[in-house]
């Protein structure tokens, strides 16, 4: 669900001011937990450390970013992979028969 129109976005008012304070271009990384604050256009050209509940992602916001929420661009959960022990195996046999082309290829660029 949107944010009403009338109350505007939201954005942290702490953010704001350490915005104010550095210049834009400056490579210090801002730490941040609100997640939920909007990115406007002053945020632009800065990188923020934005909190995923265990450390801090740095987010470098660029134009097209405007209108998205900072927590948007810092994952919360780390994807593992699908399958079990046959998708372990398959990947396996695919490494090894790539390994295998690859040495295939060298040796008959020696000769």
């Amino acid at each position: 669900m949107s944010r009403s129109l009338k109350k505007g976005p939201y954005v942290d008012e702490r953010l704001l001011k350490k915005i104010a304070k550095l210049r834009v271009g400056d490579k210090t990384v801002i730490k941040t937990w609100s997640r939920d604050s909007m990115i406007v256009p002053e945020m632009v050209g800065f990188i923020f450390g934005v909190h995923n509940g265990k450390l801090h992602i740095p987010v470098v916001v660029v134009e097209n970013m405007v209108g998205h929420r900072l927590g948007e661009f810092s994952p919360t959960r780390k994807f593992v992979r699908h399958g079990g022990k046959m998708q372990k195996e398959q990947e396996q046999a695919a490494a090894a028969k790539a390994s295998a082309a690859v040495k295939e290829t060298q040796s008959g660029a020696k000769k």
